[in-house]
């Protein structure tokens, strides 16, 4: 207990001392909320990560994804890591830095609001991003309650409080600096947290081969398999289908999350791009990866610890009960490596939603004059508002809440996705395009919450996203355009000249005379 119980000491010493000195780069709001613009590769490859990766994706998604698709869950952590990291980074990455500058837009309301010159647009996804976000924020506790009931006699509603307490304490200092330096030493505990405890609990079933030999001979007493023998060790898993509806929302739903989206907006150069994109790949292959493939061997681990009164498997449950077992230091490593995964992406969220709501909802709305200094103190007393009220949703959950977390990315992938991706790359996207992409994002997977007309909420998120890609460029092509030649001054920021290296591109006359 004193080795555990140090090691906590230590690690929130460390985040608290980033915090404080962080302050100097949080004294102006593009300070506060992009870092100055002048983050480099590793923090913001680690920072994209960290948001990416919390409590809810290692002991919520592994556990739940591993029962049911086996070892074949493992393609989801390798579809976060090429399809929601590597190729977000290929596509957006460049192309968002370089507009959002070009507007001064620091939030993605903000950038909708100044690319399509809407002012409503603005306040309607700044209202989408505080409904939507609030209860995903309250998940991140839900994985640690099992968690420390293990490992230490603290109850639940003081490990909350605490962890949420101690992240408020170095976003309100450090503001997006204090975030990025502690989401890449969070990052570190990650990849070491989850590769030991991989090893270990592999190493308790006899080694990876007798763990799949043993995972393989369940089949015909169980209903997914439909009798397959060895479906849980197969390529694909016992459902494809849904596996990919899996797939696709948790990985290119990353596109769309305005918590994800902001790293774009503070890198600092083109090699920052270039390397961030190498890092974030490796970083999601091994923990979200690794996360997968553990959780694929969640049915050797079957016993009545994880069925709650009414015989339904608790999903929240199988990666505790594989942990159960370690020895105390490596379950002190997993509590500081949920509690990292946590508190990086609470602190992505709460930073997320109080500049919204500062600089895109109550500035110029509620507040005609809101000075600098006025901005700063208001992002400060918000994100203190948005953690009091997660915190308190997270002690005392209601049922609507429950049901709300499980389609808040669905919404927001759902809604802001397409007209994010296309608004960067096609000038003739709509206003209304836009319009019409908020309301059957939110609207398909709110219908959803209500009539159930796709069993997974998850493939209705997926479904809110692939008809969001489809609705906007039809819905551009038959309603109004926007003033060509303000579009035109936008997308005049990518025909910028800018000077490279030679072994970057060769000038003008030495291709020509290489032809």
């Amino acid at each position: 207990m004193s080795v555990k119980l140090i090691m906590l000491v230590i690690f929130f010493g460390i985040m608290i001392a980033v915090g404080v000195m962080s302050r100097k780069h949080a004294s102006s709001v593009t300070g506060f909320v992009l870092g100055g613009r002048n983050v480099g590769p590793w923090l913001t490859a680690f920072a994209y990560g960290t948001s990416y990766f919390s409590a809810v994706v290692f002991v919520g998604y592994a556990g739940q994804f591993g029962w049911k698709y086996g070892l074949a869950s493992t393609w989801i952590g390798l579809g976060n890591a090429f399809l929601g990291s590597l190729l977000a980074w290929v596509v957006l990455g460049r192309r968002t830095r370089i507009m959002t500058h070009h507007l001064q837009a620091a939030t993605m309301p903000d950038f909708f609001g100044k690319r399509f010159d809407s002012h409503a647009l603005r306040i309607a996804a700044s209202a989408i991003v505080f409904i939507f976000l609030i209860p995903y924020t309250a998940s991140l506790y839900n994985g640690l309650s099992r968690l420390f009931g293990m490992a230490f006699d603290i109850p639940y509603s003081v490990c909350v409080i605490l962890m949420a307490t101690l992240t408020g304490i170095y976003v309100i200092l450090g503001g997006y600096m204090a975030t990025a330096i502690n989401d890449f030493i969070q990052g570190i505990i990650m990849i070491f947290g989850i590769i030991a405890v991989i090893g270990a609990v592999l190493a308790g079933q006899g080694g990876f081969m007798n763990a799949v030999k043993s995972l393989s001979q369940l089949s015909s007493d169980v209903p997914a398999t439909l009798g397959q023998p060895g479906a849980f060790t197969s390529f694909f898993g016992p459902d494809p289908l849904n596996l990919l509806g899996v797939i696709l929302l948790t990985s290119l739903g990353t596109w769309g999350l305005p918590q994800m989206v902001h790293k774009f907006y503070t890198i600092k150069s083109e090699k920052a791009v270039q390397t961030g994109t190498v890092i974030s790949t490796v970083f999601a292959v091994i923990i979200s990866g690794g996360c997968y493939f553990l959780g694929g061997f969640g049915r050797l681990f079957d016993g009545a610890g994880i069925y709650t009164a009414e015989g339904a498997v608790a999903y929240d449950a199988i990666i505790p009960a594989m942990l159960s077992t370690l020895p105390d230091v490596l379950i002190g490593i997993v509590v500081i490596l949920v509690l990292s995964a946590s508190m990086s992406t609470l602190s992505s969220l709460v930073l997320t939603s109080s500049s919204t709501l500062t600089l895109d909802f109550i500035k110029g709305n509620i507040a005609k004059n809101l000075s600098e200094k006025k901005q700063l103190l208001l992002m400060r007393i918000l994100i203190v508002f948005f953690i009091a009220v997660s915190v308190i949703l997270a002690l005392d959950p209601p049922t609507f809440i429950a049901q709300l977390m499980g389609i808040s990315w669905g919404a927001l992938a759902g809604a802001f996705l397409a007209p994010f991706l296309y608004g960067l790359f096609w000038k003739g996207t709509t206003k209304l395009a836009v319009w019409a992409s908020f309301i059957t994002g939110v609207g398909i997977t709110v219908a959803n919450m209500f009539f159930k007309f796709i069993a997974s909420p998850i493939n209705a998120g997926a479904v809110a996203m692939v008809a969001g890609l489809i609705v906007v460029p039809v819905v551009s092509l038959l309603t109004p355009k926007l003033n060509k030649q303000k579009v035109d001054q936008i997308f005049t920021c990518y025909d910028e000249k800018v000077s490279v290296k030679q072994k970057i591109a060769l000038p003008d006359d030495q291709q020509a005379e290489r032809k």
